[in-house]
């Protein structure tokens, strides 16, 4: 009789697991999806939830998307991803920067959604372009108002294809990724 009650005292932990799509293949030509377990979530919320302030708050939400893809990484071939294109080109589930920021907002939404983000909203992805042919995107925070103090609420690029998998985003101010800062990954 025991095992069918601890059964059913885990059946809420499993109902509160979340799912996310990720993408990759280039392009977000191949997704899957994943399942989040409800532990990890309360990690990352308690990690969130020490958040004193809004810079604060980005390191700790970048360390976030670092866990969840690592966790990522061990139910799909995203694995296989490596920084930039170069290194893991012909590789079955390589990540370019378009399945990064369609995946690194939908694993920011998710900490959003779960009431995890007390500084930032997240923002559609953003794309910028140097010349016709060199385009990149990039998942994006933008501060709350009150987070600002006052001031004009600023936006970050939180950017997952600079890194290998699993690590946590490079986390830039907007403006600057525009200009094209970011760690040279060629």
């Amino acid at each position: 009789m025991r095992c069918c009650w601890a059964v059913i005292l885990l059946l809420p932990l499993a109902a509160m697991a979340a799912e996310v799509r990720v993408c990759f293949n280039y392009g977000c030509v191949s997704e899957q999806a994943v399942r989040f377990d409800e532990r990890l979530l309360a990690g990352i919320g308690a990690s969130l939830a020490e958040a004193s302030d809004a810079e604060s708050e980005r390191t700790r939400a970048a360390a976030a998307v670092g866990r969840l893809y690592r966790e990522a990484g061990r139910q799909s071939p995203i694995s296989a991803d490596r920084a930039g294109n170069l290194r893991d080109d012909g590789a079955f589930g390589k990540m370019d920067c378009i399945d990064h920021s369609i995946s690194t907002t939908r694993l920011l939404a998710l900490l959003e959604a779960r009431g995890m983000l007390h500084h930032h909203r997240v923002l559609p992805r953003v794309r910028r372009t140097r010349l016709l042919l060199f385009q990149h995107y990039t998942a994006v925070l933008e501060e709350l108002p009150q987070a600002a103090g006052g001031s004009a609420a600023r936006r970050f690029a939180i950017d997952s294809w600079f890194v290998e998998q699993g690590e946590p985003p490079v986390v830039l101010p907007l403006e600057a990724w525009l200009d094209g800062e970011g760690p040279d990954v060629h």
